[in-house]
């Protein structure tokens, strides 16, 4: 058997027996190294080459601005949207998925968008008469605005991994995410128009300008994130820096929700999390070395040639594949480990590294919703304390909705190529 395969196949057994993914990834590395008779020691190498990147340390410093926005400055981000947009049917369904999108732009996390956005608005929601599935279903499918909508922990390990530019990916990933945040939109007031649920009155001018005021610290933090990248103001690392010095300056000294005893546990939260990505990133450069040297992707490049010649059928059997994945694989190892064997496809069928990342990340933030590992769905259902089965009901025509967006971007390459062009132009 191709040692490439066996990896794969490796992985993905003792990812389903529990063990973390980080450490099944390594093991499937060793043995495909000794089943293959491959020096051991390109595992040692490619890991620290893999972690070794000054663009992955804006995973950390945005895994911490999440954390220490998850209080006043996601309250008052929320207060907003509401402001502007409450007095629409299925109001706080609205506010819920814009919020998310707001949170996004900032902490570039699914998880960390449905913990701070889903658990304030999830019980708002059930007390104003949503059926509690539908809650926890909006706030999770939101959630996966956090990997689109830039900046995104996604498409950071994506780039990382294909040596292509962060800010581009970015720029790229601006408009399919803010499609998707508009159309979850629709759907949530169609929803509540159906069930009857009205919005809130509408607010005079005046205090919606104060509640504007008073939240602009938090509404200038995507400002500027995105305004200092793609301004070229400073790169994807040094925004998620800004970041952090920002949000904590702003929580501290002007909000002042965020205690100085309660930093360290944020930033010991922050670096676990960001530790086991980086760890799996390094044991993936590995792990890629063995899939190329192996000829797993011409194989599999062969193999989509032989069945057809046809550029939409094999768009589509590459996102099947990449849904099905993302069903069963934690997203960051499913880019790290197949970004490699399919970049050299997408490249042979003319698609550029950008638009293929962008698709990946889409595919595979779905995944983050649907079962067996759907991450954000597990921790929305879990803060509405519904079953899942209701939840996952709720779930599906917005997941529908997000599976037909992503064949949009497929096979519209503006979607995607657009505002990078228009910036550079």
């Amino acid at each position: 058997m191709n040692v490439g395969a066996l990896l794969i196949i490796i992985l993905l057994v003792l990812s389903i027996l529990g063990i973390p993914v980080c450490f099944s990834l390594g093991i499937a590395c060793i043995v495909a190294l000794v089943l293959g008779d491959l020096p051991t020691v390109v595992l040692a190498q490619n890991t620290f080459v893999g972690m070794d990147s000054v663009a992955l340390l804006a995973i950390p410093f945005f895994m911490l601005a999440g954390n220490l926005m998850s209080g006043s400055c996601s309250q008052k981000l929320i207060n907003v949207a509401d402001a502007f947009f409450g007095w629409l049917t299925g109001s706080l369904a609205v506010v819920t998925v814009l919020g998310s999108a707001i949170f996004a732009a900032i902490s570039g996390s699914g998880v960390a968008t449905v913990s701070a956005i889903g658990g304030i608005l999830i019980p708002s929601m059930k007390k104003e008469g949503y059926d509690g599935g539908f809650a926890a279903a909006v706030a999770s499918v939101a959630s996966i605005l956090g990997p689109i909508i830039p900046p995104s922990i996604f498409l950071i390990v994506y780039g990382n991994a294909t040596e292509t530019s962060i800010g581009a990916l970015f720029m790229g990933a601006m408009v399919p995410g803010i499609v998707l945040a508009i159309l979850l939109a629709i759907y949530a007031t169609l929803y509540a128009k159906k069930k009857g649920i009205k919005g809130h009155p509408m607010k005079p001018a005046k205090e919606v300008a104060k509640i504007t005021l008073d939240s602009v610290w938090a509404l200038f933090m995507p400002i500027l994130v995105l305004g200092g990248i793609f301004l070229g103001i400073f790169t994807a690392t040094e925004a998620a820096a800004v970041t952090c010095a920002y949000t904590l300056f702003v929580g501290v000294f002007i909000y002042k929700d965020i205690k100085v005893k309660n930093i360290i546990d944020m930033c010991t939260d922050a670096g676990i999390t960001a530790a086991t990505i980086l760890l799996l990133v390094g044991f993936a450069k590995g792990a890629s070395w063995v899939v190329v040297t192996s000829g797993l992707p011409q194989a599999i490049l062969d193999g989509f040639m032989s069945i057809t010649n046809s550029k939409v059928i094999i768009l589509l059997l590459i996102n099947i594949l990449l849904l099905i994945v993302g069903m069963i694989m934690e997203a960051n190892a499913a880019i790290v480990m197949l970004a490699p064997v399919l970049v050299p496809l997408i490249e042979a069928l003319g698609m550029s590294t950008i638009h293929f990342g962008i698709i990946m990340a889409l595919n595979l933030c779905i995944g983050l919703v649907t079962p067996p590992v759907g991450t954000c769905i597990l921790l929305g259902n879990a803060i509405a304390k519904e079953s899942l089965s209701n939840t996952l009901k709720n779930a599906l025509p917005m997941i529908a909705i997000s599976v037909i967006w992503l064949m949009v971007v497929t096979y519209v390459p503006a979607t995607t190529d657009w505002l990078p062009t228009f910036i550079n132009s």
